[in-house]
Formats: C-alpha cells, sequence, structure tokens
C-alpha cells in the first residue's frame, strides 16, 4: 500500500475507534456497538468476506482474547489492528471474545478432504 493509502485507512480507523469509544464499550455499554469496527474486515456476523481477513465467529473465546490482548501490547504486530486493541480494556476484549465465540462460524477444517486431491 501507498502511503496516501495507508494514511487515509488510519484516519479512518481512529474515527471507528472513536465512535467504538462513545458507545460506551463493554460490559456497560452495548457490545454490538463495540464490535462495529471489526465489520469492515472481519464481517458483520464474524465470518469475513475477504480470504486476506480471519474469521472471528466460532473461534475460541481465549483464542480471540488472547489475539486482542497481543496486539495490544505489541507483542502481535499489525498496524491496522494494534489501532484498535490499544482503546481495548480489559472488559472489552472479553466482552468482544465472547461475543465472536458465541456466533456461527464458518470454521472448517481438512478432516473430510481426501489427501492428493
Amino acid at each position: 500500500m501507498n502511503i496516501i493509502r495507508l494514511t487515509a485507512l488510519a484516519t479512518g480507523l481512529l474515527a471507528i475507534n472513536a465512535f467504538a469509544a462513545e458507545a460506551g464499550g463493554a460490559p456497560g455499554g452495548n457490545v454490538a456497538a463495540l464490535a462495529a469496527p471489526c465489520a469492515a474486515c472481519h464481517g458483520a456476523d464474524g465470518n469475513a468476506t475477504a480470504a486476506i481477513y480471519p474469521r472471528l465467529a466460532g473461534q475460541y473465546r481465549d483464542y480471540l482474547a488472547q489475539a486482542l490482548r497481543e496486539y495490544r501490547s505489541g507483542a502481535r504486530q499489525n498496524a491496522i489492528m494494534a489501532g484498535f486493541a490499544k482503546t481495548l480494556s480489559d472488559a472489552d476484549i472479553k466482552a468482544l471474545s465472547e461475543h465472536f465465540a458465541s456466533m456461527p462460524g464458518k470454521l472448517d477444517d481438512l478432516s473430510h478432504y481426501e489427501q492428493g486431491d
């Protein structure tokens, strides 16, 4: 991506983060409002439509929480996710993790595929 596109993306992400913060976060706020920025990449139902974005729906709650904590701390590197995660409290991470883990997922394993196909 070029610098202009990255700058525009970062500006948009900051605006979305501000909206989510104003929505009150969780647990006292509305988890749907807190999860709204996630829909841009991960889909409104947590099942991303583009292969470059991970599916969140149906993932293990503990995995999602750990990933968000690692983005927040910088242990996991992704400029976009770091921008979102830095604004999240522990309660927000818990609420988001539970929210996406409870959604029906389209995750798949390879058990029904034959070797060599």
